[in-house]
Formats: structure tokens, sequence, C-alpha cells
């Protein structure tokens, strides 16, 4: 793991922990409930970039495992979607999934995509998600 994964990934535990001790403080277990779900999932979806930026450096490898990823992190942000009716993180996994939907575009066509985008929006997700 590189540092910057590190610390990509100490932010996003450290965003789900912010999460998790913030919930009591907050009104309405339905709302507690699903800024939890949210931040679980936000957490899943970082680790999906991690494994993407992975796989994408190993794509002259494999070339099948960043399509393996990308559709892992496509079920990943339908099921934040599906959890979620907040315009916040609506508008944040629009911007994510034309992100990766520009990812798998570079990836069909041989090229290295950009992964920044992804990241970015990845990054917006979890404040979006943190009450």
């Amino acid at each position: 793991m590189t540092p910057r994964q590190a610390r990509h990934r100490f932010a996003t535990a450290t965003t789900l922990a912010a999460v998790a001790l913030l919930a009591p403080l907050t009104t309405g277990c339905g709302a507690v409930e699903k800024a939890l779900d949210c931040g679980r999932l936000a957490v899943e979806i970082s680790n999906d970039v991690d494994n993407l930026t992975d796989a994408v450096s190993g794509a002259a490898t494999d070339p099948t495992e960043a399509d393996k990823v990308l559709d892992a992190l496509d079920k990943d942000i339908d099921k934040v979607g599906d959890r979620t009716d907040n315009t916040d993180v609506d508008k944040a996994l629009g911007d994510l999934r034309k992100a990766v939907d520009n990812v798998q575009t570079s990836v069909d066509s041989g090229k290295h995509p950009d992964l920044t985008p992804v990241k970015d929006a990845t990054t917006e997700l979890t404040n979006v998600c943190t009450p």
C-alpha cells in the first residue's frame, strides 16, 4: 500500500469513526441510521477506489481486474443511491458515476484512465456522508 493509499484509508476510517461517535448526538433514529449506512458505504466505495488504483496499475498484466473492480464500484454506488434521499449525496454519487463511466471508457479503449475525478468524487461523498 502506498503512503497515499494509507492516508486515504486512514481518512476514511476517521470519517466512519466520526459518524459513529456523532450518531448519538443527532435526533431521529432514521436519520442516524441513514448517516451510518452512508458512511459505511462511503468506506466501501473508498476501498473500491483503492482496489481500482491497484487494478489500473496492473492492467497490463490482467486487464479483467479493472473491469471486476469497476463492476463492484458500480454496485456500491447503487447501494448508496438506494439508501439515501439526500440531495448532496445524490450529487456526489452523480459525479462519482460520471467519473467511473469515464474510467470504464478509458479501460475499454486500452488507455490509462485518469483516476483523479474518481478520487475527488469519493472524497466529496465521504464529506457529505458525515453528519
